[in-house]
């Protein structure tokens, strides 16, 4: 995975797939064409047809995603369904067919969500064979943060796997800033959220609010517009940790040149701080 600074203090910031866009190529292709240098690719296709599924890209597709990613200098990351749960009977189809997606097109991470409802001792086990199937495709696996789960959920899921596969080390979690901001403990502060973690955080899914409802707000039109110490703060504890991932914005806001500024709005935040 790319370093956090190159040699131009850069790190690698782009977008999503989106149900909100007008084709399901936009998002990838405004990537391509605005000098992103990441992606993720999120199935989320609605029931009337909306959105994007790992199953609308045929063999030719994805060869050209691939063959369109190196030419551009894209890492990309894809996203297993919101509601995909380990631990539930069909989700094993689910994550292999993710996971052929993602070594057809050439991506580093596979992204799912975790769930709390069943104990986080049976969803570590549920784990177990997702941590061996992704360590032999080498692609790394990230465990999301939703609204519901925080930042001790994940320190506990994290110590289990510690102690019982201690020599993994592609596996971490996709620190979410805005459900981190939204979590009843750490509601309006996504930073003390973060400052609680005591976990490798590999991925950053990137959008902000007002504490109330998940709406997936573009960086600094929310509430850093105003007050940006929120994201200076953010960038400096991803800087501390030496993070070395992708950070994918999670919106495809109108205009979508709204992105543009957001990547290098933090782009600017990065090179402020010396990388030691």
């Amino acid at each position: 995975m790319p370093p956090i600074h190159d040699n131009n203090k850069y790190v690698r910031i782009g977008n999503q797939t989106a149900f909100s866009a007008q084709s399901p190529e936009l998002p990838f292709d405004f990537a391509l064409n605005s000098g992103f240098d990441a992606f993720e690719w999120f199935s989320d296709k609605k029931s009337w047809g909306q959105g994007w599924d790992i199953m609308d890209a045929d063999t030719q597709t994805r060869r050209r995603i691939r063959e369109d990613a190196i030419s551009h200098n894209i890492t990309m990351s894809v996203h297993c369904p919101a509601e995909a749960n380990p631990m539930s009977d069909d989700f094993k189809d689910t994550f292999i067919k993710h996971i052929e997606f993602a070594c057809d097109i050439g991506a580093s991470n596979i992204n799912i969500h975790l769930f709390t409802e069943q104990g986080i001792e049976g969803y570590m086990k549920s784990l177990i064979p997702l941590i061996g199937i992704t360590a032999k495709a080498k692609i790394n696996l990230s465990i999301e943060n939703t609204t519901i789960t925080g930042p001790d959920d994940f320190n506990r899921l994290f110590s289990m796997i510690n102690k019982t596969l201690p020599a993994i080390k592609h596996v971490g979690m996709c620190l979410d800033i805005g459900h981190a901001n939204i979590f009843h403990e750490t509601r309006n502060d996504f930073l003390r959220f973060i400052d609680r973690l005591d976990v490798p955080v590999i991925h950053i899914h990137a959008h902000e609010n007002f504490g109330d409802i998940d709406n997936h707000q573009t960086l600094f039109t929310g509430p850093s517009k105003l007050n940006s110490l929120g994201l200076r703060g953010f960038v400096k504890r991803m800087t501390d940790r030496r993070f070395n991932g992708l950070i994918i914005m999670e919106q495809w806001p109108d205009p979508p040149e709204l992105l543009i500024n957001a990547r290098l709005g933090l782009l600017d935040f990065f090179r402020d701080l010396p990388y030691a």
